[in-house]
């Protein structure tokens, strides 16, 4: 039993278990009933996304030290009571059953979910 970190929208690989979505918004153009379906995700958990004034300001900065702003951003955010909770929660489940959490972008290492792979390892979560 171990958490997977994808990139929601790519194949299904077997044993992922479900699919958590830690994004802010469901994605563009897909019909809620097809986005369990169409590969994205089945449980929507935007509490583990990034806030929408993070991700503005990350993007509309030029500092050579961005990433490394995002990411402590990102953690003071992650730091919060109902963040801590749901961490706590699925680094639990993570040693009972499968599941994936994931988000749109293609590159982990330049993404909130290499935080949150090392908020959950921090957890002691079974991580693939």
């Amino acid at each position: 039993m171990a958490i997977s970190v994808i990139q929601l929208g790519t194949p299904r690989r077997r044993g992922e278990g479900i699919r958590f979505g830690t994004v802010r918004r469901p994605p563009r153009g897909v019909f809620k009933k097809d986005v369990a379906s169409d590969d994205w995700y089945d449980i929507w958990l935007p509490t583990l996304a990034p806030s929408a004034r993070l991700l503005s300001s990350t993007r509309a900065s030029q500092s050579p030290n961005a990433g490394e702003t995002f990411r402590k951003r990102f953690r003071a955010e992650m730091s919060r009571a109902e963040a801590r909770h749901v961490l706590d929660a699925l680094a639990a489940l993570s040693h009972t059953t499968n599941f994936s959490i994931g988000c749109y972008c293609a590159e982990e290492s330049h993404c909130h979910r290499r935080v949150l792979r090392e908020l959950l390892v921090e957890r002691r979560a079974k991580m693939r």
